[in-house]
């Protein structure tokens, strides 16, 4: 049986080339200037590290650069105790590791920290920097994994709602053109896209019909002489551009740099073997995405095949 995935490869690969590995983000947090110097210095070639000498810094420093992998933090500081600050930390990072550096005994205090999910570990100071170093390593293995579990049940939830999406606008939808529309926005915001446009196709070429989406502010591609949305009828593969240095705007697509758009990801939208509608998803950003991701919109693209159907014979 054909591999469902195959013609995914090469975009997945391309997107993948284009994604420049990043440190993962770590916050380190003392009141003792000494004790912060030393830890930004021991983790700063393995991770973007930032520094805050209180819990309420280091509250605003999250507040601004959004979620770490791994925090290090005192125990005994003024104003707000270690476990204060990481409980604290808790419903918007659920996935943030935090490790704890004491140089006291308290045993209430780390004990119902670690038993309530707060705390991954306790270090007691002085520390040994190899052993906090595999600690801190253990640490960020252990983000990967929730940060992925996390994602695969995202994925799961958006994957069951836009189905029930789908259901809905061609149950409700009274010409295609309006369930064009309710399939165009549900899918671009679904996957955070800036522009979103549900196009049919007859004899291998864009028809009027048409359902669009695009976020406030920004300006959609028109698909009609779009290349790359051609390159996906002729080869009935999605096709992807990433703005970058080494992928110029292909020939004909000028109109990408004054759209603003960094990122094309065009779908056919197959139905008994002939391309059916295209669905193009648009950025203003050139971050890549998962493969996961691309599967999953794959995946919605081929879904809407059978209610469009249901809709033009309507």
């Amino acid at each position: 049986m054909k591999n469902p995935f195959a013609d995914l490869d090469s975009v997945t690969h391309q997107l993948k080339s284009m994604e420049r590995k990043k440190k993962p983000k770590m916050l380190v947090v003392d009141d003792e200037p000494d004790n912060l110097d030393l830890l930004y210095r021991t983790f700063r070639r393995d991770f973007r590290v930032f520094k805050a000498d209180s819990g309420i810094s280091a509250l605003e420093v999250l507040r601004n650069e959004g979620e770490v992998a791994v925090i290090i933090s005192d125990q005994r500081m003024p104003e707000m105790k270690g476990t204060e600050f990481l409980s604290q930390t808790v419903p918007q990072f659920p996935d943030t590791v935090r490790i704890i550096l004491t140089g006291f005994t308290d045993v209430e205090d780390l004990v119902e920290a670690i038993n309530s999910g707060q705390v991954y570990k306790y270090i007691t100071k002085p520390w040994d920097p190899n052993e906090l170093k595999g600690v801190v390593e253990h640490a960020a293995e252990t983000y990967d994994l929730l940060k992925q579990r996390t994602e695969e049940l995202q994925r799961a939830h958006l994957q069951t709602m836009l189905m029930s999406q789908i259901v809905t606008v061609a149950q409700t939808a009274d010409s295609v053109d309006a369930g064009l529309e309710g399939l165009a926005i549900a899918i671009g915001k679904s996957f955070g896209a800036e522009g979103c446009v549900l196009q049919l196709v007859k004899e291998n070429e864009i028809a009027p019909s048409i359902g669009q989406y695009q976020a406030e502010g920004f300006t959609r591609l028109n698909l009609e002489s779009d290349p790359i949305a051609k390159e996906a009828i002729s080869h009935q593969k999605m096709q992807v551009w990433v703005n970058s240095a080494s992928t110029p705007a292909p020939e004909g697509a000028e109109h990408y740099a004054e759209a603003g758009v960094q990122l094309h990801l065009v779908t056919p939208i197959l139905y008994r073997d002939r391309v059916q509608a295209i669905l193009s998803l648009q950025w203003p950003k050139p971050g890549p995405l998962q493969e996961s991701e691309v599967q999953l919109i794959h995946l919605t693209a081929q879904q809407t095949a059978l209610p469009l159907k249901l809709l033009e014979d309507h």
